[in-house]
């Protein structure tokens, strides 16, 4: 592999990380809205 393209998949890496975090976070914040809104607080 050339070194270009091993700094574009160590770049695209990162950016997967980011946004499975985002879809982590914002998962978490729909179950708990989720549990508010049904009154299990």
């Amino acid at each position: 592999m050339r070194r270009d393209q091993l700094k574009r998949l160590k770049q695209l890496e990162t950016e997967n990380q980011r946004l499975r975090r985002a879809v982590s976070d914002l998962t978490l914040d729909k179950m708990v809205l989720a549990e508010a809104a049904r009154g299990n607080f």
